[in-house]
């Protein structure tokens, strides 16, 4: 069968079988999908009609060693052969999940020791809230149950995530948004002053928050900012939540965001870069002091848990992909790349007088558009014009179109090098052009 025979073939029944997620669905009825990718090799995708991409947000901010990584294979095919799946209810454990546990509480901050696994960012987000809700409950305070969290920020699907996500366009897909979540202005110290004050902080249970939040437009929380928030949420006696989600295992420049910030959170989530998206994996890290108040307070069992907690297979996969990313000092390569990609929305920022402000911390990074002499949004939005035109050039990227924002976001692979970055950038110019002359 011809490769265009085969393409039109995974077309149709794409059409007619798979419902896809964050998709527009008449599209995809309509169009079909603009790529089907069938391999994958470093910082490149080809799909079906042969086409090579550069992957300029690593899919979904998460392959953070890049693709075609065979290691990561063997080490799920190592496991499956001994131990596919156990489960982890009733105190039962496997070693590649305790020994992945031990590892992650020697890369994270402070006294992050101790870590609940989960499937991914949503259910990591989801089993916060809970903890959280059933830590104060043990402590006599069963009226501390608000979850205070940003604008613009996004954690995730599920519906406590979703009511949690500061963005409301998720809201409105539904009429019925989980109880006792709150949103602050982003990165506002007044406004979580002002909330704390009206909501009471004996109603608080934690404060949310993504050091920088990526599905919300690559926002990155000023200096000096979280370093108050720590102080506020002890103040008040608040638990102070970091979503690592998206910014955990290099992708800042540093293993895990808040460190730019010398912060440690109460709790820690992370999902994604821990298994470079191989294979689902995400958890919670809590602090010596939460796990101990868990542990010493409790006297039944934790009501909570996923079918793939503790995944030996997963978890055997996260140990390898944390092996590569110390072996080749991604982290450290994260924070160089960042730097060339940041000189190069500078660059493009000089060039295009559409452009508004540009961002990066390590890999992940935006570029803002604003009308050239008003310097406010256009009427229509153009970063998806961007976006289409830079796809077809061979870059993907994806955009950020709601609650005001016009914004190219980018996440590529922690393995980028600087010749790749270069080509990235030269797509972006090319794709720029080409909006201009429409403008």
């Amino acid at each position: 069968m011809m490769k265009t025979d085969v393409h039109e073939m995974l077309i149709d029944l794409d059409k007619k079988h798979f419902i896809h997620p964050t998709s527009s669905l008449k599209q995809q009825h309509e169009s079909g999908a603009p790529f089907i990718f069938s391999s994958g090799e470093g910082v490149y995708l080809t799909d079906t009609k042969g086409r090579k991409v550069l992957e300029g947000m690593s899919s979904l901010w998460n392959v953070n060693i890049g693709y075609g990584r065979k290691e990561l294979a063997e080490a799920a095919y190592e496991q499956m052969s001994k131990l596919a799946f156990t489960n982890s209810f009733s105190s039962m454990s496997n070693e590649p999940a305790i020994r992945l546990a031990a590892k992650l509480a020697e890369l994270a901050p402070g006294n992050l020791n101790a870590v609940f696994f989960t499937s991914g960012g949503s259910e990591s987000n989801d089993t916060a809230y809970k903890l959280v809700r059933y830590y104060w409950k043990l402590k006599g305070l069963p009226d501390k149950k608000k979850i205070i969290s940003q604008k613009k920020g996004y954690h995730g699907v599920n519906i406590g995530a979703t009511s949690a996500t500061g963005i409301s366009p998720f809201h409105t897909l539904t009429n019925s948004p989980a109880p006792d979540f709150v949103h602050v202005d982003t990165f506002s110290i007044d406004s979580l002053k002002a909330c704390i004050e009206k909501e009471g902080a004996d109603n608080i249970a934690a404060f949310l928050t993504e050091p920088v939040q990526g599905a919300g437009g690559v926002n990155i929380a000023p200096e000096g900012y979280l370093q108050e928030v720590r102080a506020i949420c002890d103040e008040h006696n608040i638990l102070l939540i970091a979503d690592e989600v998206i910014t955990g295992f290099g992708r800042t420049g540093k293993m895990f965001a808040c460190e730019h910030y010398s912060v440690v959170p109460d709790l820690l989530l992370f999902a994604k870069g821990v298994t470079s998206g191989y294979i689902p994996l995400g958890g919670v890290m809590v602090t010596d002091a939460i796990h101990r108040e868990l542990v010493e307070r409790s006297d039944g069992t934790l009501l909570h848990g996923y079918t793939y907690s503790g995944h030996a297979t997963a978890c055997a996969v996260g140990l390898k992909n944390i092996e590569i990313l110390e072996r080749e000092n991604l982290v450290e390569n994260s924070r160089l790349m960042g730097e060339e990609l940041l000189n190069g929305f500078k660059e493009l920022q000089m060039e295009f007088d559409f452009i508004g402000e540009v961002r990066a911390l390590g890999l992940i990074g935006a570029i803002e558009m604003v009308h050239p002499i008003t310097k406010q949004r256009f009427d229509s939005f153009i970063a998806p014009r961007v976006s289409e035109e830079a796809a077809k050039r061979g870059l993907i990227v994806r955009t950020v179109v709601f609650e005001g924002m016009d914004t190219v976001v980018f996440s590529p692979p922690l393995i980028i090098n600087k010749q790749e970055v270069q080509e990235l950038i030269s797509i972006m110019r090319a794709a720029l052009a080409a909006v201009q002359e429409e403008l």
